[in-house]
């Protein structure tokens, strides 16, 4: 039967020795209490940076996935469009739209041009247009 040692005793039981030396703490019972710091303005502090980092972060995205569909809408808009020709790579053309109510892409400038204009596109070498 093992005797048991009082609590205010640091005895290591694998090594069999008295260790409170090598402890990272106080072991003594007239030592400094342990007291835990209050965390709260820290975390408060560092809630309050994280969350406005995020949404710097969810803006900048926010701001390119607009930009991403205001690109999608314009080439959905120009390929879906009439035209008669095969569009150059680096060139400029100008969208229309008919008295019929219907997008067509054109060589003409808008002051050569009776009909209304949407907008000016250059056919990129990815073929993407980018609106002028």
């Amino acid at each position: 039967m093992k005797k048991k040692k009082p609590d205010n005793v640091v005895f290591n039981e694998d090594e069999k020795q008295y260790d409170a030396f090598l402890k990272p703490y106080a072991t003594h019972l007239g030592s400094p209490q342990i007291k835990s710091n209050n965390l709260s303005p820290w975390k408060n502090s560092n809630i309050r940076k994280v969350n406005n980092s995020l949404k710097a972060e969810f803006d900048e995205v926010k701001a390119q996935y607009e930009q991403l569909m205001e690109r999608y809408e314009y080439n959905n808009l120009v390929y879906a469009s009439k035209f008669s020709f095969q569009p150059l790579v680096g060139e400029t053309y100008h969208l229309y739209r008919n008295k019929n109510s219907e997008a067509f892409l054109s060589i003409l400038a808008p002051d050569e041009c009776s009909f209304e204009h949407l907008g000016s596109f250059r056919l990129g070498s990815d073929h993407i247009w980018e609106k002028l």
